[in-house]
């Protein structure tokens, strides 16, 4: 048997289903697109899902896929093991209503045996219990005897999720050969044991269920086959694990070199070389489809996969910063089958450099945390770490479980693990009821899913903004309708339309849909599964009906604004690559007629500098008139052109490419100016951050400028009608203001301090001798804190050496001060315990240092009793 490698494998397994008819397809993102039940893409099926359902119908009724995918059920178990993973990819040949069983389960085995070449002599497939038609053809039509052929129950060999699609399942076995089994005489197919490898999986759906276990044949069957690429290339490389086959013993290799380790000799060390190995390949991926680290959602799970490997990198002692020279490794084993991995790489680089580096001190802080709850602990006399703080080091920094225990063990101390799951579950269980409710597929459940699939919207809205075209369905809310009548709100298809459903940032147009018997005004555009495109809004007078011939029109104001701000990201875009450096990426937009919105990849926050360039660039080429051109050409072709892309979007083999000028080239399905000069001008209006890397920049154009400008001068007038100022002199009269306010503020402290002394008199016959030192303790009226400090040092210049108390109350709120001077200091006093020990007597409290003090109270009428006690706490200060 040949050893072929991985990338040799994947290409064979696509050629060979295209040879019968397939279409394939490229490996779909590793987000979900319109699947709010999964957080990762996690099987070949998974992005299909809309096809096995009908909601949309599939661009061949024949399809084969290679799917990048990613499990994160068992993150703790990688490394542990030679068989868990998070990473890996799916083969797949699918079928919607088109071949059955009999081709499926032939092909099966013709590109096992034939094309692969595996010994058909230790290949078992399996069947459902009660799947006579599987077994027959295993048996009467491939030839395989009935002894290897073994029936399983529901458990193994029935696929399905709650109600609707389900069926049997075929499984294909492949004997290892005694050195992988468990010794026993009883090994077969289906023992626990590394034996007997499954290898292909075809699962006919044949059924529905409706929830109650009572299944009906379907209409139309379908094919859904999956067979790991890895289990696959370890078998025809006759190796033990997947972190054996050749991309991944390149990888594993090059982190031996970086730890200066050998594979194989040291199962502590072996675990931390598989987690990074398989983390690495994971976190590689799924920045290169757009996901950045972040605190929840599947940027928690990139983080998590990140920070597992770096902490592993320390303890294999891997000196500084080293998963960009992996992740290197990792593009450059698998671009021929995922491209977007080479085009990506230095954005990829920049993420991992910043996580890494983030990282790297988040670990020493936590390692600071951690030595202070462990000092707690020994307080407390106790030997058992609290499970909510083993929690938090968990999810604040990173700290698995196992990296914690060990600390721990080595102080001859242990964490408490059932309060640390409770924790964990409390999170779990947050997260579960946070996830939308979804039907089985994952999907929405929506009166929209009720529309015929087969019903479709072709939008012609580039070249008109009015178009006549058939009204094809209605809906309400909650209901697909013949009819809606004024005053109704509902949502309108139709065959073809120039309205610009909202995508790729732009907001949809607005404007009105007119019939011979009414009128329906749009002010809302969403683009459906299918193609379809609903305008949702009201009827303003009359009726609408299915099959009425309905005059589009778009409010082309609304439109040639938008396109304004649209057309303007584009160059801001490329603006800020010219100035921040390649690494910037789109992270999302939003543009409507009033302002842009535009995300961007970064890591720090814009200099002044900085956005000024920015703003300059993107003004110069709006005043050079470039003339914009859009093209529709093949993905590949407009790729070599070098027209930007965004992360996370679904793009078909014909993709739309706009060009402004020679400055900039982008894919795009939104709507532009002709020439930048029509965009009049661009000012930023703020730059911030909104996620970790992300950055966001709001701006304004053409009449939202204009009118941004209008306001501003319109409160600049406003503002010098106030002073009495022209408005070109409002920083001089302003600076004027100042000054004055200055000197009067000045004169009014100084006021406020003689008419303080005023109101307290002479006080000095109030001063009492506590064990020798001079305590003056007493009130005065209607002083706030800053009078009361002014008082105090004043006093004490006639007191000399001693300490000195004051009360006030203005508008029913205490204020109390102390001051000390050094030698009643050096005698033991202390202003700060002294206000703290009588302040509870005016109902506050306050502290401060021993020379000075103040607090404040909400009682008056326990101001007296205050100022008494003074001179009992001094006593008690004084040796």
């Amino acid at each position: 048997m040949q050893k072929y490698g991985v990338n040799e494998l994947r290409k064979m397994f696509l050629e060979f289903f295209e040879s019968k008819g397939h279409l394939a397809m490229k490996s779909f993102s590793l987000v979900p697109h319109n699947d709010k039940s999964l957080l990762l893409i996690n099987s070949g099926m998974a992005p299909l899902k809309p096809y096995f359902t009908g909601q949309e119908i599939p661009p061949s009724k024949r399809v084969t896929t290679c799917q990048k995918c990613i499990r994160t059920g068992d993150i703790e178990n990688v490394g542990k093991t030679a068989r868990h993973g998070t990473f890996f990819e799916m083969l797949g040949n699918f079928s919607f209503g088109d071949y059955f069983k009999k081709e499926s389960i032939r092909w099966t085995w013709e590109f096992l045996t034939d094309v692969v070449g595996l010994d058909p002599d230790r290949l078992y497939p399996s069947v459902y219990l009660d799947d006579d038609e599987a077994w027959e053809i295993w048996n009467k039509d491939i030839g395989i005897p009935a002894e290897r052929i073994f029936r399983f129950g529901k458990e193994d060999n029935f696929w399905e999720h709650g109600s609707g699609p389900c069926g049997p399942c075929s499984e294909v076995y492949y004997d290892r050969g005694e050195k992988y089994g468990c010794g026993s005489p009883d090994c077969t197919v289906g023992c626990e044991c590394d034996r007997y490898m499954e290898i292909w999986n075809n699962v006919f759906t044949q059924f529905d269920n409706d929830g109650n276990n009572n299944y009906t044949e379907l209409e139309q069957k379908n094919i859904d086959t999956g067979m790991g690429l890895e289990r696959l290339a370890c078998i025809v490389q006759e190796v033990d694990s997947m972190f054996d086959i050749d991309t991944m013993k390149a990888l594993r290799d090059h982190v031996c070199r970086l730890a200066h380790a050998e594979y194989g000799r040291d199962e502590e060390t072996d675990v931390s070389l598989r987690v990074i190995t398989d983390h690495i390949r994971s976190v590689t991926f799924m920045i290169s489809d757009g996901i950045m680290p972040s605190n929840e959602g599947r940027g928690y799970v990139l983080r998590r996969l990140l920070r597992r490997a770096c902490r592993h990198g320390r303890l294999l002692d891997i000196p500084g910063e080293f998963l960009v020279e992996l992740a290197q490794n990792v593009i450059e084993g698998s671009k021929d089958g995922y491209p977007e991995l080479e085009e990506k790489k230095e954005f990829i680089f920049k993420v991992i450099a910043k996580e890494e580096e983030q990282f790297n001190k988040t670990i020493d802080q936590g390692l600071s945390i951690l030595s202070d709850m462990v000092a707690e602990t020994e307080k407390k006399g106790e030997k058992t770490l609290d499970g909510q703080n083993a929690f938090k080091l968990y999810d604040t920094y990173g700290f698995p479980l196992d990296l914690t225990k060990e600390i721990l063990e080595e102080k001859g101390m242990s964490v408490d693990e059932k309060g640390f799951k409770e924790a964990m579950e409390i999170q779990r269980k947050t997260a579960r009821e946070a996830r939308e409710v979804t039907n089985y597929m994952g999907a929405d459940v929506t009166v929209y899913e009720s529309i015929d699939p087969s019903i479709t919207t072709e939008f012609v809205g580039y070249d008109n903004l009015s178009y006549e075209s058939e009204v094809t369905v209605l809906a309400t809310d909650t209901e697909l309708v013949d009819a809606l009548s004024d005053g109704e709100r509902g949502t309108i298809f139709v065959e073809k339309t120039p309205f610009y459903a909202t995508s790729g940032g732009q907001e949809a147009d607005k404007g009105i849909i007119r019939t011979a018997d009414g009128e329906f005004i749009v002010e809302d555009v969403v683009k459906l599964m299918g193609g379809k495109f609903g305008h949702i809004g009201h009827v303003s007078k009359g009726m609408i009906k299915v099959g009425d011939k309905a005059a589009l029109e778009v409010d082309t104001d609304n439109r040639m604004l938008s396109a304004n701000n649209h057309s303007a990201t584009h160059l801001l875009h490329k603006a800020l690559r010219m100035v921040l450096g390649n690494h910037v990426e789109q992270a999302g937009s939003s543009v409507n007629a009033d302002r842009l919105r535009f995300d961007f990849t970064h890591f720090s926050a814009l200099t002044e500098e900085e956005l000024k360039k920015v703003e300059a660039i993107v003004n110069e080429q709006i005043m050079n008139c470039l003339n914009v051109k859009v093209q529709n050409m093949p993905i590949e072709e407009a790729k070599k052109t070098g027209a930007a892309a965004l992360f996370g979007e679904k793009y078909g083999s014909i993709v739309r490419v706009v060009s402004m000028g020679d400055f900039s080239i982008e894919f795009c399905g939104g709507t532009h100016v002709a020439n930048t000069g029509v965009i009049t001008a661009f000012k930023i209006l703020s730059e911030t951050g909104v996620a970790a890397g992300v950055r966001r920049i709001e701006a304004l154009t053409s009449k939202g400028l204009l009118k941004y400008y209008d306001e501003l001068e319109e409160k600049l007038h406003e503002a010098a009608k106030l002073l009495k100022a022209a408005p070109d002199k409002l920083t001089d009269k302003i600076s004027h203001l100042q000054a004055e306010n200055k000197a009067l503020h000045s004169e009014v402290e100084s006021l406020k301090s003689k008419l303080a002394q005023d109101a307290m008199g002479d006080v000095m016959d109030q001063v009492v001798e506590v064990k020798g030192v001079k305590l003056l303790a007493t009130k005065v009226e209607d002083v706030d804190m800053n009078g009361l400090r002014d008082l105090g040092d004043q006093l004490k210049k006639k007191l000399g050496e001693g300490i000195i108390v004051i009360a006030s109350a203005t508008d029913g709120k205490v204020s109390l001060m102390a001051t000390a001077t050094k030698g009643a200091i050096d005698k033991g006093a202390h202003a700060g315990n002294l206000i703290k020990a009588i302040a509870g007597l005016v109902g506050g409290g306050g502290g401060g240092r021993p020379n000075m003090a103040q607090a404040g109270g909400k009682n008056p009428a326990g101001m007296d009793e205050a100022i008494a006690k003074a001179a009992e706490v001094l006593e008690g200060q004084l040796a």
